[in-house]
């Protein structure tokens, strides 16, 4: 049976939304977010084991949420902040719409007291 994560989100923004959900998943992309690093620096973060974090770091690839790059034997990973575009669209749309709401709530709040506030002059 499918989470309700893959139910509600599907395609690329499903697997973003999956591999944000794990927190070592987070720190890792936090990590490489403005520097590319190997995966043995980015273990050296944790105390798991490198194949744990190797095994992290596939499924933020396969997310489309890290880039590897080659540099000889080394594979050098950083964040790709367009893997992440879909997923935050999908946020920004559902808070831009609460917030509406809230704004509304509160002129119409707004209004009612100035209402009253009239009749009491």
């Amino acid at each position: 049976m499918p989470s309700a994560t893959e139910t509600t989100v599907p395609g690329e923004m499903g697997l973003a939304a999956r591999a944000v959900a794990e927190p070592r998943r987070r720190e890792i992309l936090s990590l490489v977010r403005d520097e590319e690093l190997s995966a043995g620096e980015i273990a050296s973060n944790f105390t798991v084991s490198r194949p744990a974090i190797s095994q992290h770091i596939a499924v933020l690839r396969e997310a489309g949420l890290v880039s590897e790059r080659r540099d000889g034997t080394r594979r050098l990973y950083r964040a790709r902040p367009e893997g992440m575009a879909e997923l935050c669209d999908f946020l920004n749309r559902f808070w831009i719409n609460r917030l509406e709401r809230l704004r509304l709530a509160a002129e119409l709040e707004q209004q009612r007291r100035d209402k009253r506030g009239k009749r009491r002059d």
